[in-house]
């Protein structure tokens, strides 16, 4: 598997690129936004992106966003321990997740892995077998294709992110039903929900801006401090 790491520190580059490079990973490496962000948009290899916020000329936020507007390519925002602000935009610029720095290397790892499952391994899920069998999920006027990873709304393809299209994915298979948002963390985002983590927030926040856009008669509810739920 490809990765893309968009980093400005040599140091922790070079670091970087021997842990992953030594846990499987065939690492490409590029120092400023700008040359990141012409590989990202094209090499049809990269299968995911760690992009740093802070890059000299075209910030990560800026890089992020020029990316989106072309591609669904799944990045891990790395930004500094503390910077809530960076984390909040780059969540709602469309960023799967986010690791704040200095970070363990497990810790790295475990969120690449999380992302790289809910986005390309259709294979690993944790769903009950009847329910990881449905080829199509239904709710309203949304339908979900499995095997494809492709939702649609009144015949109309969205484009989601993976952590989108996990949320979703994971609130279908409960239609009604409120669902933590500790549940939805660790189903969807692969890892237990923190303190003052407003990730499944924003995530859904975006999420609801795209049914409203399709006109989708499907309704993302909350119960604040609990979870959310899907209701058709």
């Amino acid at each position: 598997m490809s990765i893309l790491l968009i980093e400005d520190d040599k140091g922790l580059a070079e670091l970087l690129t021997e842990f992953l490079g030594m846990s499987g990973y065939d690492v490409t490496h590029c120092a400023d936004g700008e040359s990141g962000l012409a590989e990202a948009l094209a090499r049809s290899d990269i299968e995911l992106v760690l992009l740093d916020v802070m890059l000299p000329g075209l910030n990560g936020l800026d890089v992020l966003k020029a990316i989106r507007q072309k591609s669904e390519l799944p990045v891990l925002m790395l930004t500094a321990r503390g910077d809530d602000l960076d984390k909040v935009l780059g969540l709602e610029l469309g960023a799967d997740d986010y690791l704040a720095k200095p970070f363990n290397d497990r810790e790295l790892l475990a969120r690449i892995r999380a992302i790289i499952r809910r986005t390309g391994d259709k294979a690993a899920t944790d769903e009950p077998a009847s329910l990881s069998k449905k080829s199509v999920i239904p709710i309203g006027d949304i339908s979900i294709d499995v095997q494809k990873m492709v939702v649609t709304c009144q015949s109309q393809v969205l484009d989601l992110t993976g952590s989108e299209y996990a949320l979703l994915k994971h609130l279908c298979l409960q239609p009604g039903e409120l669902i933590t948002k500790e549940e939805l963390s660790e189903a969807c985002l692969g890892r237990r929900l923190q303190a003052f983590d407003r990730s499944i927030d924003t995530h859904i926040s975006n999420l609801r801006k795209k049914l409203t856009a399709a006109n989708s008669l499907v309704d993302i509810k909350s119960q604040r401090g609990r979870g959310y739920g899907i209701f058709a």
